[in-house]
């Protein structure tokens, strides 16, 4: 018998990324040569549909785009996964949202994001109870307006479907999303954001960020940390789970990879430790390709990916 796929619903961005490639990022007033332009479906919320699509779940997009080339574009590469796209509405009056992703020959990225159609997402309750029923999980992040992520993390909470969110882009929560998130992964930037602590080179520091967002009201939260791997804290406690070692092409979608694997394998009854294992083995593999959803890894790339090293209680 063929074990069902589980259900994830995922609200948020969709954006076309021009991804320009660099030597290096220019100072202020400074020209630079660009090696390359491309342009590669994108925006968060489309990047951790993809990433959970790829991983075995059945996924369905909320979101919008507008009525132009790019929305149509990334509608279909959507599409190409498996993911369901009725929940993505085309605006008639907004363009599609745009992301600028500048790549230094690092590996690492800055971006500057154009909401368009993504700053008008808006779902009525029985929109979202429709869309909700029966999924596992509801994934969002903050390139959607906040009310939005609000009603629907009200809405999956309401039907016992768990909320995982990116509070990406940094910004202020409302005091009553907190008790509403199951799962919260932040980068360090979040982390400095939501709590004040730099986590960026110490576990023990992400390990207080978890407990401080645990005290919040979040169940369960996780610490992204770059190339040193993520800390996870939930009721039992902290665990390090080291990140291995290898050349960084592209980090754009790195951190969406991550949610997406975590989710997919909490979603599959694994435990916490366990899931941001499945998670720093696909960033691991994401970061080796350049692009957003391209360099996005399958389950069956996931689990062939080198071994990670052993997590540690801390």
């Amino acid at each position: 018998m063929t074990e069902t796929p589980p259900k994830v619903v995922c609200l948020g961005s969709l954006n076309m990324d021009l991804v320009i490639a660099v030597p290096r990022a220019p100072a202020e007033g400074e020209t630079v040569q660009g090696d390359s332009i491309r342009y590669v479906p994108g925006g968060k919320g489309a990047n951790q549909a993809v990433s959970c699509a790829r991983q075995g779940a059945d996924v369905s997009m909320l979101g919008r785009v507008g009525p132009d080339h790019h929305g149509q574009v990334l509608s279909e590469a959507l599409q190409q996964d498996g993911i369901a796209v009725h929940g993505v509405l085309v605006d008639p009056e907004v363009a599609t949202g745009v992301a600028m992703v500048m790549v230094e020959a690092s590996g690492l990225n800055r971006i500057v994001v154009i909401a368009g159609a993504n700053g008008q997402v808006c779902l009525d309750e029985a929109q979202l109870a429709q869309e909700l029923q029966d999924a596992q999980f509801l994934i969002m992040q903050f390139e959607v307006p906040m009310p939005q992520v609000l009603q629907a993390a009200r809405v999956a909470r309401s039907l016992g479907c768990q909320v995982v969110l990116n509070p990406s882009p940094a910004q202020t929560l409302p005091e009553a999303l907190w008790p509403l998130v199951d799962v919260m992964i932040v980068n360090e930037t979040e982390a400095r954001f939501l709590t004040g602590l730099s986590p960026d080179t110490d576990p023990k520091v992400a390990a207080e960020v978890g407990r401080q967002l645990r005290s919040k009201g979040v169940s369960q939260a996780v610490v992204t940390l770059g190339a040193l791997g993520a800390v996870a804290t939930d009721a039992g406690g902290s665990t390090y789970h080291p990140a291995p070692q290898v050349k960084v092409v592209d980090t754009t979608a790195a951190g969406d990879t991550f949610l997406g694997a975590v989710t997919v394998a909490l979603a599959s009854q694994r435990s916490l430790s366990a899931s941001v294992d499945m998670g720093i083995k696909a960033s691991t593999l994401c970061v080796q390709t350049m692009g957003a959803q391209p360099s996005i890894p399958t389950l069956a790339q996931t689990q062939q990916n080198l071994s990670v090293p052993p997590w540690m209680s801390l």
